[in-house]
């Protein structure tokens, strides 16, 4: 995949591999030159912090940082696309394609399961040992952005990874990037599907690998 097919950009850097915690940039590119939009905000990563993930992008890292694996309680590093958009809603605010978390939708955790990192409706002919429900007794999923990690659905590698409404402000998560209610539903009015969207989260040492890709970010 190229990345000149890619004009949005979230930029989400923690100031180490396990800090749960960290900082998130929009930025979007036009004639070629990637610039800030809006102001940087706080989110909350993994309670554990990072770990590499399986995005668009092989990312340079040393063999010792963390692999994200099902259930570490890290969020994915790396390069991913992101969408769809969700949410308890019938419709909301985005040009994003949408998926309504209606009260029978499931994200299978099963890695042995045929449908593992799948968001899926509860069917009699799929089996699946763990998952979670998408439309939640609390307001997390109220709305939210998948982000494409382990697209192919490699077993133990870590599914069901969304950008979210956050828990309380500095509070870890399972393994996806959670925010503020405010701040998630800018960045959910603000994506263009024709811009490809992407999400770059990693820790500030691999910062200056990721200005190579994308010249201008981070600045």
């Amino acid at each position: 995949m190229t990345l000149h097919a890619h004009d949005q950009l979230l930029l989400v850097v923690a100031d180490d591999m396990n800090r749960s915690t960290a900082l998130l940039q929009r930025y979007e590119r036009t004639a070629g030159v990637w610039k800030t939009v809006g102001e940087r905000v706080p989110v909350n990563v993994g309670r554990n912090g990072l770990g590499w993930g399986i995005g668009i992008l092989d990312f340079p890292h040393p063999d010792s940082d963390p692999i994200k694996h099902e259930g570490d309680g890290r969020a994915p590093a790396g390069v991913f696309a992101l969408g769809p958009v969700f949410g308890y809603a019938a419709s909301i605010s985005t040009r994003m394609p949408y998926l309504q978390a209606t009260p029978d939708l499931v994200c299978v955790d099963d890695s042995l399961s045929a449908a593992y990192n799948r968001i899926v409706p509860v069917r009699p002919e799929l089996t699946f040992g763990s998952f979670e429900w998408m439309r939640r007794e609390d307001s997390l999923y109220r709305m939210g952005v998948v982000v494409g990690h382990n697209r192919d659905a490699q077993a133990g590698q870590g599914s069901c990874i969304f950008l979210h409404i956050e828990k309380a402000p500095g509070a870890g998560t399972a393994g996806c990037t959670s925010m503020a209610p405010a701040s998630l539903a800018a960045i959910i009015r603000w994506l263009d599907p024709d811009k490809a969207p992407l999400l770059v989260q990693i820790p500030r040492q691999r910062l200056p690998e990721a200005q190579k890709q994308f010249e201008g970010i981070g600045e």
